[in-house]
């Protein structure tokens, strides 16, 4: 079964990532050596090499695999940057980052998703994931300047924290909500202050106040 996902981790690189446009030759290697099912429910590993989201429990989800893709290259980090991730979940999205980047500090506010999400990264080895169980909101100051900042659950704007936590040049990645619909935000710190663009449509769950 190994080398079916191997086989399944293949076709979704090369139709689902390169064949929408993916140029990144480290974080498509990324997306071939990170075993996503792994990350999902047991009854939907059959399901894990599909590019859609899936349930994860606790109303959270592991994103569809092309946003994913498509979020981490719009950070155009690389193996010197350290990058804040909101909204741990399954750890899949960290998982990928901890490829291509020197460091990534991972926050989920449910405690169970932190829990789940620890054990999945040390049974894989990934030596360069810190997972902390937080409020998203308040971002993670310890660890802060972050050179990029992504989030896995929508909010209207930039919370404050994230402004203060990012560095000079660094880029921040999430989806905004704008009235009915939602679309990634690519948003750059630059001289006086944030430059924002936006890319496609997609639909996440809300950032959520507070731990559980």
């Amino acid at each position: 079964m190994l080398n079916e996902y191997k086989k399944r981790r293949e076709i979704l690189v090369e139709e689902y990532l390169k064949g929408r446009g993916i140029v990144n030759p480290h974080l498509l290697d990324a997306f071939l050596e990170v075993p996503r099912e792994e990350f999902v429910l047991e009854k939907h590993k059959e399901m894990a090499y599909l590019d859609m989201a899936l349930p994860i429990g606790y109303g959270a989800t592991i994103s569809q695999p092309f946003v994913v893709a498509k979020m981490c290259e719009s950070l155009e980090v690389n193996r010197n940057s350290i990058v804040l991730d909101i909204g741990t979940g399954s750890g899949y999205q960290a998982a990928i980052l901890s490829r291509v980047t020197k460091k990534v500090v991972s926050i989920e506010r449910v405690s169970k998703l932190v829990n789940s999400a620890k054990e999945t990264i040390k049974k894989l080895g990934y030596e360069n994931i810190k997972i902390v169980h937080g409020d998203g909101f308040e971002g993670y100051k310890e660890e802060a300047p972050y050179d990029a900042i992504i989030s896995g659950a929508r909010v209207r704007d930039i919370p404050k924290a994230w402004k203060e936590q990012i560095k000079s040049g660094g880029t921040i990645v999430y989806p905004e909500i704008m009235g009915g619909y939602e679309k990634i935000a690519i948003t750059k710190r630059v001289e006086g202050g944030f430059k924002k663009s936006y890319s496609f449509g997609v639909v996440f769950v809300p950032l959520k106040k507070g731990v559980v």
